[in-house]
């Protein structure tokens, strides 16, 4: 989906005219009509506005142009399990369960790895062959390539 067709779904989802959502985030509510026309698409501020008020990430808004993926252990980012930050805002680099609070849950490779081979581990897919695939993948992420405090 476009951007218009995103914003255009999302407010009517939401029962709001485009008077109600202009005004809900300081726009005119010809700027709501240009974007669901496709003249034009917001600017990041205004992103961020709309992210907030309908609860989806500005990636979401986008037309979901990036598959993202969390820089922690790999998993496929939606907006159900994209983090926030305390103020409420999608931090699109993480997943819920490794960024919560405003805080990273693990902060060694070694502990990540054991609780995502306890997890995910299988009779299709053996521990042993788990802990290698993540032992090679997990370091290639941005959280893992950062130096640690």
């Amino acid at each position: 989906m476009d951007t218009k067709e995103v914003i255009l779904e999302l407010r009517s989802k939401n029962g709001l005219s485009q008077d109600e959502l202009a005004e809900k985030i300081h726009v005119t509510r010809q700027a709501v009509s240009r974007w669901e026309t496709g003249e034009t698409i917001p600017n990041t501020e205004t992103l961020k506005l709309l992210s907030k008020l309908f609860d989806v990430s500005i990636n979401t808004l986008l037309g979901s142009p990036r598959n993202l993926i969390c820089q922690c252990c790999g998993m496929p980012l939606d907006d159900s399990s994209i983090s926030k930050e305390p103020d409420g805002e999608f931090n699109e680099e993480y997943c819920k369960w490794c960024y919560t609070e405003g805080k990273f849950v693990y902060a060694s490779l070694e502990k990540l790895t054991d609780f995502l081979v306890e997890h995910m581990s299988n009779e299709n897919w053996p521990k042993e062959q788990a802990r290698t695939y993540f032992e090679a993948q997990l370091p290639k992420l941005n959280y893992w390539k950062q130096p640690k405090e």
